[in-house]
């Protein structure tokens, strides 16, 4: 069959499968069943899916799959992730628009309005998809992020984080998106890191008490120098005054950063020197050494004159140098700048020691009035070109002043926006916070209930996240997501009263005036419900923020039952709470992996979530992450039009474990199609040839029968064990090894047996309960070709995944399979030993000795079909001499005699005569039902003669009725010839 026909067998069975609504059929079929708990991580789709989605889908589907078909029952709920940032940046593109000042010039109505449209764009695709690669979910009844119900559910869980005291509004540095003009969350600043080529520059700031004297410090980000208020040294790290320069300068530096190059000083400020500074706290002879103690209190001269008002609170505290514990001597001059405004260990040490807090940047990433040279100027932007012109002018005016010492590239990691790829501020400001850094141990707890695959992920990357785990920004200064439920008392100063609102009733009950019964509790229509306040009777506005959508999808347990003001049995009392299995990208671990944790957490409850498959990113067939600027992402539908779902699913579940990156390569699923459905097409199409209306046997089972049989149970044993531990690799490659097993051991051995009229009985019904075995066993992985096969092998319900998963009813025989691994260890020796001494498989040998193994006599026997050759012995020593060609293998001696006797010669060419004569009969297109007259003739003549004794065996094997030697027919239809020792055999076959 050729590639493009799967993909085109399976739009059929994918038309059965909803024609007959077999996946709801086995949802009836196992609802009294134990419950297996399923979450679907939401897509967005406004976006089109990708070929990583096909990955996810397919690892989410093979597990619930296999679960149903154990008997569980299996829900599986579809989800639509429809708010947030996602959602906003591409409306903002579809309107033309850039930023909040024109959303709001649009407006917040209208625009919410065009997110809400927009959610749904391609909604086709992804059922498409979703459909298409054989994942069963249930669309039908999503769970949809913006809807009331879902919203209502997310303020209940606002109300309890507020009711714990967990949620609080806090001035903290945050990171920043100038772009989007709002804070991001620590795990969404984790998705967003990029490898960039900054300056940085080793700025001069001179002591007021020693002119000409100045002190070193180096950043990588000089936008922040007019907001500088304080230096910091580390007290107990040693510093050195170097001696006077040509211009009568001396610099202060850490003695760690100070060398003597070619008896020259050379101060060390970046991090790319391979000179060996040695061991820290090293004494500079000839120089000024002091320690960072004797560096406290000093006073320097502002870089920037009034870019902090001398009027704001704590000037008098500013200019000064401080102690740090954050400061190293790893980088750097091991001195730091410190603008609190723009870090987080600046800011901790402004507000212990009393600093001034102003800003000389706006949220938006642009200096404002108090940076008049540059007021406007952007010290952030997606273009680097518009940055990097901000950053020059900077280093322009502190070299024309004197104040530069050096400047040079730094190549180092930096956050950029998750979604609109514009580098990030680390930025002081108001936001909204959960206190998730109070919950540290509960949720390091929780992590220890949770089976990772891969393991590693368990205490490596989440683990190491939990450990170091950060307050949630949860509050977004924009507009399409869920508003905050928090009002405040505009009677400032008087009352300062907070509500946190936990259901549509309570906020109905405190409203001033009645709700209408279908109110938006979206913005801008929540921003006009004014509360009355409950401590003085004034009125109450709702804070502007939304949430983080991160916080919608962590909720997802909950709040896609609208739990707890409906369905509160499915969380109580455990019927969909917490997920048995959830699957996504590795990305997740910083994502929804994160936050259904978190929000789980907070609320009291147990970890979320039991197993989980993290799944590495798909790569180009190079090892490149797909990109559509590089041009090498691949579309998924185009994947599966060319080569079936199935194989695209078994490719993502096989290629590598989860944990790994997968390279998408056409030509490795085009060696997946050959290595699994092409060759179990060839023994179906075997099985079909002879099965008939054969009747079952009652015979005692041939040895192959046997074999194949206790392999089957040995893979239906291990394919179960490896899902239950959810390791899918492993029991997807299992299958694969038998299907070779299958066709390249047991079809080819029992070739004979099949064409053989009493034993083919016995044989097609071995082969048909062996296939309707793995088809089975197939479904969850390939579920279009597995139920293909179970159809056409006789299977009795409507499709193989309402059948229930093969038990282990045989027990396997140790000894049968141990013996027949060996027969095939010892048959690929004797084949590499015929090929090196240039013999074909074909050619009968009179002697194989083998020693170190035990074969019982019908092992002994399927060892002499497989290799040709007449006797097969088992001794203790192995023989000698020039006839013999022997190799050791594992302790088993192998030993072939390469003599050919004239007897030999002719059965060799009986085994090539026969071999010809059956390609002749295919080419005409003749099956086993087809008898025809034999004629055979030698150029030249008598090179037929020594097949005489043979004539029975040649009309046997060939379905002829007659076989004629040294004439053809003048009326043959079919010929063919082949060349021997000597001379050419011509052939010729008549019906």
């Amino acid at each position: 069959m050729a590639i493009s026909n799967y993909s085109e067998r399976e739009l059929d069975i994918l038309k059965r499968w909803q024609e007959q609504d077999i996946f709801n059929k086995t949802l009836a079929q196992t609802a009294q069943g134990k419950r297996f708990i399923f979450f679907e991580g939401p897509p967005t789709a406004n976006g089109m899916p990708h070929i990583g989605h096909a990955q996810g889908r397919a690892f989410k589907d093979v597990i619930c799959r296999y679960k149903t078909m154990r008997g569980f029952f299996v829900e599986r709920k579809a989800g639509w992730d429809t708010q947030g940032l996602p959602v906003e940046l591409e409306v903002e593109k579809q309107l033309k628009v850039s930023g909040k000042r024109d959303i709001e010039k649009y407006g917040i109505a209208k625009f919410n309005q065009a997110c809400r449209d927009s959610v749904w764009k391609y909604t086709a695709e992804w059922k498409k998809l979703t459909e298409r690669i054989g994942y069963w979910l249930d669309m039908e009844h999503p769970y949809i992020t913006y809807e009331k119900p879902y919203i209502e559910t997310l303020w209940w869980i606002f109300k309890q984080i507020w009711d714990k005291g967990l949620l609080i509004k806090d001035y903290k540095v945050v990171p920043q998106c100038p772009r989007c003009g709002t804070a991001l969350s620590s795990h969404e600043v984790a998705q967003g890191y990029e490898r960039v080529t900054d300056n940085a520059i080793t700025v001069k700031f001179e002591l007021v008490d020693e002119p000409g004297t100045f002190i070193l410090a180096w950043t990588t980000t000089p936008w922040t120098l007019p907001g500088n208020v304080a230096l910091a040294v580390g007290k107990d790290i040693l510093y050195v005054k170097t001696n006077p320069n040509e211009k009568g300068e001396r610099y202060v530096i850490a003695s760690e950063r100070y060398i003597n190059s070619n008896n020259k000083p050379e101060i060390l400020v970046g991090d790319d020197y391979s000179t060996d500074v040695g061991v820290g706290g090293v004494i500079k002879k000839g120089l000024e050494n002091l320690t960072g103690a004797e560096l406290i209190g000093k006073k320097y001269k502002p870089l920037f004159n009034n870019a902090v008002p001398k009027q704001t609170k704590g000037y008098d505290n500013a200019y000064k140098v401080y102690a740090a514990d954050f400061v190293t001597t790893d980088e750097g001059t091991g001195i730091v700048h410190t603008a609190v405004m723009y870090g987080e260990d600046d800011y901790q040490l402004g507000e212990k020691i009393g600093l001034p807090k102003i800003h000389t940047v706006t949220p938006d990433g642009k200096f404002n009035e108090l940076v008049p040279k540059w007021a406007g100027w952007p010290v952030k932007h997606k273009d680097k070109t518009t940055e990097e012109k901000t950053t020059q002018a900077i280093i322009d005016d502190l070299k024309s002043r004197g104040l530069l010492y050096k400047a040079e590239a730094y190549t180092h990691d930096y956050p950029f926006c998750w979604r609109c790829h514009t580098p990030l501020l680390y930025y002081a400001k108001d936001s909204w916070f959960i206190k998730m850094s109070a919950l540290r141990e509960k949720l390091l707890a929780n992590n220890e209930q949770i089976n990772w695959i891969p393991e590693y992920i368990k205490h490596g990357r989440f683990g190491e996240w939990l450990a170091e785990v950060k307050d949630w920004a949860v509050s977004r200064e924009r507009y399409w997501g869920t508003p905050l439920p928090i009002w405040e008392c505009t009677n400032k100063p008087a009352c300062q009263e907070k509500v946190c609102i936990g259901s549509y009733e309570e906020l109905n009950k405190l409203a001033s005036r009645p709700l209408d019964k279908d109110f938006d509790p979206h913005r801008p229509f929540i921003d006009d419900v004014i509360l009355t306040c409950q401590k003085c009777g004034g009125s109450m506005k709702r804070v502007p923020e939304v949430a983080d959508a991160w916080f919608d999808s962590g909720c997802m347990p909950f709040a896609q039952w609208h739990y707890p003001f409906e369905n509160q049995e499915r969380i109580d009392k455990g019927l969909s709470y917490p997920a048995d299995y959830i699957s996504e990208a590795i990305d997740q671990t910083r994502g929804w992996f994160y936050t259904l944790l978190a929000i789980a957490t907070v609320l009291g409850k147990e970890t979320p979530y039991r197993n989980v498959i993290c799944q590495a990113h798909v790569m180009d067939a190079k090892g490149k992450k797909m990109s559509k600027h590089i041009g090498n992402v691949t579309d998924p539908n185009k994947a599966i039009e060319e080569f079936g779902a199935d194989t695209v699913r078994w490719f993502f579940l096989t290629t590598s474990q989860p944990g790994e990156s997968k390279n998408y390569d056409p030509k490795s699923l085009t060696e997946i199609v050959r290595k699994n459905f092409m060759l179990l097409s060839n023994v179906l199409s075997f099985f079909k040839l002879y099965a008939g209306e054969n009747k079952v046997t009652k015979k005692t089972p041939h040895l192959l029968d046997q074999w194949i049989m206790d392999l089957t149970y040995q893979l239906v044993d291990e394919t179960t064990t490896h899902l239950d531990n959810y390791r899918i690799t492993e029991a997807g490659r299992g299958i694969t090894k038998f299907i070779d097993d299958l066709s390249t051991w047991y079809l080819r051995r029992s070739r004979d047996r099949f064409k053989d009229a009493d034993q083919r009985d016995q044989a097609v019904d071995t082969l048909r309960h062996v296939l309707q075995i793995l088809a089975k066993l197939l479904a969850p992985f390939a579920p279009f070709y597995a139920d293909d096969l179970y159809q056409q092998t006789g299977g009795q319900k409507a499709s193989v995944h309402l059948e229930a998963w093969p038990k282990l009813t045989h027990q396997p025989e140790s000894d049968v399979l141990q013996q027949m691994a060996t027969v095939r260890s010892v048959a690929e020796t004797t084949h590499s030993l015929r090929s090196e001494a240039g013999i074909k498989v074909r050619q009968p040998l009179g002697n194989l000795v083998v020693t170190g193994a035990k074969l019982s006599k019908a092992f002994v026997g399927i060892l002499s079909d497989e290799v040709n050759i007449l006797k097969v012995r088992a001794e203790d020593e192995l023989p000698s001499g020039p006839e013999w060609k022997i190799k050791m293998i594992g302790g088993i001696g192998i030993a072939i005699n390469i003599t050919i006797t004239t007897e030999l010669a002719a059965q060799g060419m009986v085994r090539e005569l026969v071999r010809q004569t059956n390609s002749v009969r295919k080419q005409a297109g003749l099956t086993i039902n087809d008898q025809v007259e034999l004629y055979l003739q030698s150029d030249p003549s008598g090179l037929l003669d020594s097949l005489r004794p043979y004539l029975q065996k040649i009309k046997s094997d060939t379905l002829s009725r007659e076989a004629h030697l040294d004439k053809l027919p003048a009326d043959s239809q079919i010929q063919g010839e082949f060349k021997v020792e000597g001379g050419l055999i011509r052939i010729a076959i008549v019906k």
